[in-house]
């Protein structure tokens, strides 16, 4: 995708890069968000923030692949900063549940979303997939992390996953194209 000029339409696979690591970069800022207000003195915080040291790998992987493939970043960006720290502080605000529901429900989506990019990829990149697969699995431990450790029993537990989820939704469809 090299010579990007704007108006240019990006390939299926350029778009999976952008959004993967517009995902990876919103997840990093929800999780500081949440570490801004929980500490790191809890279990559950120093559990989230495990989590957050994954999600910064993931992330330095996809900015690579930014790099290396000419793909442009998403320009909405900067509002996934705010948005994504603004979450996260005010699920872990709610409430330690609320914090570990948000990540259910984020993970709960990226599971679909990554399960879906795999099955377009097929066999033809290898090395994206594998990362993909990879990422994946992780996302996968967050969010039985996250419902082992009471996600579910935040308040309006139904409501903000599905809430959530929705965003999850929305971001993954504006990252693709914008």
């Amino acid at each position: 995708m090299s010579g990007w000029k704007p108006g240019d339409r990006p390939t299926a696979r350029a778009s999976m890069i952008r959004v993967d690591q517009a995902g990876e970069y919103g997840a990093t800022r929800i999780y500081a968000g949440q570490l801004a207000v929980m500490g790191d003195r809890s279990p559950m915080a120093r559990s989230i923030a495990g989590m957050a040291r994954q999600e910064e790998r993931h992330l330095a992987y996809f900015d690579r692949m930014i790099v290396r493939n000419n793909v442009r970043p998403t320009l909405l960006q900067p509002f996934w900063s705010a948005a994504g720290f603004a979450l996260g502080a005010v699920t872990a605000a709610t409430g330690p549940e609320a914090a570990m529901a948000c990540t259910a429900a984020v993970e709960t989506e990226i599971d679909k979303h990554y399960a879906d990019q795999l099955t377009a990829l097929g066999d033809d990149d290898p090395e994206l997939s594998e990362a993909i697969a990879e990422f994946q699995a992780e996302e996968l431990e967050h969010r039985d992390t996250a419902l082992a450790s009471g996600a579910e029993n935040a308040p309006a537990y139904p409501l903000m996953a599905a809430a959530i989820r929705f965003g999850c939704r929305a971001a993954i469809a504006l990252a693709k194209r914008i």
